[in-house]
């Protein structure tokens, strides 16, 4: 029998299914400058898309902190315990200082935003079976396995989705992972590499972290691409291997995570997309699941410039304009120039390539 959890709570009527909270930003002392991570990109995000007059602050659904409970449905309990040692998450978020912090402190500044955005991502999954479609604004923490952190990521939100989802919504037993972020997902392919219920496509720089020869045995679907990859060569890709694995393996759920660190400049990802072809990428993968009548789950993972919040919301935003999140009530925005600008940039750039 599952556990209890608020996590599943019906939102109130009217809200999209966008999920965020103020928490998700981690901001402490400066520390988190140590790190190339934007910690505040979430609550950027979603100040351009109320800019735009997209969402609201009573129109968003507020994600809820993960408990021990809900995380012991993936993770061990000595991984949990782990946590509790400040040099292990240190370690973990690749901010040496962390280390020599109270663990108290750590667990409130560091753990706390990422249990609640680990909480937004499940709430997602419910959302998107629901409603069609969800977005985390935050999540995407695809290094970490049931037993192991690292990259940024102390708490599987992926894997922990799908197993709440197979757990407690009937006629939800198949689940599809579309990984775009730059560098491998290798937390949720050790935690799904016997499971026949889960298929993998994984799109990554070959060269960069984690490189996880093991993990890559869970990818059905495993596209390898070299340094500064550009637009025309990664989109044909995607559009080939997302409609290939949609149709090789029917699922009923799909999770995307829509990591932005593919963009040229990240000091990590190595590839070099513009900020149109993240657009489209995205479009294209909405495209692929909505017009099979599949739900989508999108989380937004890494992303490692000050402009990736800027483009995560004007993805958004084409999404929606495009009628691609169908369905709900919303304020209606669009007519934003830059947007309408970028989309014709967008069309124009890659009117060579059949991605309709």
């Amino acid at each position: 029998m599952p556990h209890r959890t608020e996590l599943y709570e019906a939102p109130p009527s009217g809200c999209w299914p966008i999920v965020y909270s103020p928490d998700y930003n981690i901001t402490f002392m400066g520390l988190e400058k140590l790190h190339p991570f934007d910690a505040g990109k979430w609550g950027k995000v979603i100040n351009f898309l109320k800019e735009e007059k997209l969402i609201a602050d009573d129109l968003i659904v507020q994600a809820r902190e993960a408990t021990d409970e809900d995380l012991l449905v993936v993770h061990t309990r000595r991984y949990l315990n782990k946590l509790k040692w400040s040099f292990v998450v240190a370690t973990i978020t690749e901010i040496p200082p962390v280390a020599f912090l109270p663990n108290f402190v750590v667990q409130r500044k560091v753990l706390k935003p990422l249990r609640t955005q680990t909480g937004g991502t499940i709430m997602a999954g419910k959302l998107a079976v629901d409603r069609g479609w969800a977005i985390n604004v935050g999540g995407g923490f695809h290094h970490c396995s049931s037993d192991k952190g690292g990259g940024f990521c102390a708490y599987a939100d992926i894997t922990l989705a799908i197993k709440f989802l197979f757990e407690r919504v009937q006629g939800v037993s198949r689940a599809t992972i579309i990984d775009l972020d730059a560098h491998q997902g290798n937390g949720h392919e050790r935690d799904f590499m016997d499971d026949p219920r889960v298929y993998i496509m994984d799109a990554y720089n070959r060269y960069i972290y984690p490189g996880d020869g093991f993990a890559k045995r869970a990818i059905k679907r495993k596209v390898e691409l070299e340094w500064g990859t550009e637009d025309t060569e990664y989109l044909q890709k995607v559009h080939t291997h997302v409609e290939g694995a949609l149709n090789e393996f029917k699922p009923d759920i799909v999770v995307y995570n829509a990591g932005t660190d593919i963009l040229d400049g990240d000091p990590l990802g190595g590839l070099a997309i513009s900020p149109q072809g993240i657009v489209k990428r995205d479009e294209v993968v909405f495209r692929a699941a909505r017009s099979r009548g599949v739900p989508v789950l999108m989380v937004t993972s890494g992303g490692y410039q000050k402009r990736t919040a800027r483009i995560i919301a004007d993805s958004i935003l084409n999404l929606h304009s495009l009628g691609l999140l169908g369905g709900e009530q919303a304020a209606c925005v669009l007519g934003s120039p830059s947007l309408d600008h970028m989309v014709r940039d967008s069309a124009k750039d890659f009117s060579n390539l059949s991605l309709q």
